[in-house]
């Protein structure tokens, strides 16, 4: 097995496609398809399960995949150390964040690391579960991963780093809801509202259910993937929201405010790393966000 290999293994997982990868990689593709049967003769097992023009990884190629990449970026580490890129001059640091911890704590951790470190680049991925965000640092796909839940996180394979509690909190148009004029509402008064939602595998999907379950007369006004549509939808007066309270940096202060609700849940956040194996620059960034959270 060698480095070679492992890169174009890595290339065909990114792309889902041998032609894909192959374009990436700027090899021919019939050399690439010939590199994978050679590691997983090499190895013994099959790595993909091709399906048409498409692939996904076989249980065997995703438990390759993850140290796979430790190499991978082990050996790209060791080139900048060796060209004098040494310390923190220069580097990427690989991040999976769900939507609300992306607001925040995210963008001040990375304001205030890019400050001291501006020769550092973030290469930011979206995910939307808690389950997503541990898979994407357990295989590799991210050195760090922010994320929040109901309960506090707890995983024995990986760094955890409780961050902050997020309230969830109710988000209205003030120019058409009833809720104006108050700093808190309870949960009997949305009976007869219209919300806004996620898809099901957030908290605050899972509460407007728990509402809904409870007898509370809510009604699904609009249900979104990308949540970052939600506060335009609240502006717009489709409905309100029930979103973490991180969410306030963005809302429109002379249109769209957020409330607590009495008896509502927090979002528990959480940085999350391997135990060991990161570069400089992700080490010296979990660093940071282990200095916010103490």
């Amino acid at each position: 097995m060698d480095i070679r290999q492992l890169r174009q293994f890595l290339a065909v997982v990114d792309t889902g496609s041998f032609t894909k990868a192959a374009e990436t990689l700027l090899v021919a593709q019939p050399s690439l398809s010939q590199t994978i049967k050679g590691l997983e003769r090499e190895l013994g097992v099959t790595l993909f399960h091709r399906i048409g023009r498409t692939v996904s990884l076989s249980e065997a190629g995703k438990e390759l995949e993850g140290p796979a990449r430790l190499v991978v970026r082990d050996l790209e580490t060791a080139k900048a150390h060796v060209q004098g890129l040494r310390g923190l001059q220069s580097g990427r640091i690989q991040i999976a964040a769900m939507p609300s911890p992306s607001i925040e704590p995210l963008t001040t951790l990375m304001a205030t690391f890019a400050r001291s470190h501006p020769q550092i680049a973030f290469d930011l991925n979206g995910t939307f579960t808690v389950d997503e965000t541990i898979e994407a640092v357990r295989y590799g796909r991210s050195e760090v991963g922010f994320l929040g839940g109901r309960d506090p996180l707890q995983i024995n394979d990986l760094q955890v780093i409780q961050l902050a509690d997020q309230p969830l909190m109710l988000a209205h148009n003030s120019e058409v809801s009833q809720f104006t004029d108050t700093e808190s509402v309870s949960p009997e008064p949305l009976s007869g509202t219209r919300l806004v939602v996620s898809h099901k595998g957030s908290l605050m999907r899972a509460y407007v259910d728990e509402l809904i379950a409870a007898g509370i007369d809510i009604d699904i006004a609009a249900e979104v993937t990308h949540r970052t549509s939600i506060l335009p939808l609240v502006k717009a007066g489709i409905g309100h929201a029930v979103l973490p309270a991180s969410w306030q940096t963005f809302a429109d202060a002379g249109q769209v405010r957020l409330h607590s609700i009495t008896g509502a849940p927090s979002l528990h956040v959480s940085a999350i790393a391997r135990q060991e194996g990161l570069t400089p620059a992700a080490a010296r960034f979990l660093e940071s966000a282990r200095d916010l959270g103490s």
